[in-house]
């Protein structure tokens, strides 16, 4: 099969990247508003960028109305947030902060989740994470306009937590996320030589 973007609806379009690119890490993004409301929302176009300086990007889409969403907005107004890592035992929070809410909504209330105090930046993270790297942005760029259009989030991380059980990569436990609703668990790993 081939497919011309030009001739593709915003729908098949998606559906392409999504069932091309996987599995997807989770980037399970917390922010404040500029009035300390905590926001909550998960990312699954996510990735490192680099080491030196060690940087992360994700990719939040408009939302319907076509305007960015709050989490897009907050780190733009403050340049900071926080990427929590999902792991299963977290799974259904991290999916239910998917639902569009209001931006004077604590989403961390909204799906049940404790917050805890981050070290160098004032977003919280989320307590039940097993790891989560605080970071500041470096730059946001807007690459679509109008309902899901596409914008890039740069960051540095400034601080990792990862929990002390975690020196065993095996012990991660991540999930991912493979289509639209469906995620995968990251349980079987292999080294080449």
């Amino acid at each position: 099969m081939e497919f011309d973007v030009e001739k593709l609806t915003l729908q098949e379009t998606y559906l392409r990247l999504v069932q091309l690119i996987t599995p997807r890490p989770i980037a399970w993004v917390s922010t404040l508003s500029v009035d300390g409301v905590p926001n909550l929302a998960p990312f699954s176009f996510f990735s490192g960028v680099g080491a030196n300086p060690p940087t992360v990007c994700f990719a939040p889409a408009n939302n319907a109305q076509g305007l960015p969403k709050d989490t897009l907005e907050n780190v733009r107004r403050t340049g900071q947030f926080v990427v929590n890592i999902v792991t299963e035992s977290v799974a259904q929070a991290m999916h239910r902060s998917s639902d569009e809410v209001g931006s004077e909504i604590d989403e961390f209330q909204h799906v049940g989740v404790e917050p805890i105090d981050s070290v160098k930046v004032q977003p919280p993270r989320v307590k039940s994470s097993i790891a989560a790297m605080e970071c500041t942005l470096h730059s946001a760029i807007t690459l679509g306009t109008g309902p899901a259009g596409a914008n890039l989030v740069i960051g540095n991380v400034v601080y990792f937590h990862v929990e002390d059980s975690l020196v065993d990569q095996k012990a991660l436990h991540t999930i991912a996320r493979v289509g639209r609703r469906e995620y995968t668990k990251v349980e079987q790993t292999f080294r080449l030589e």
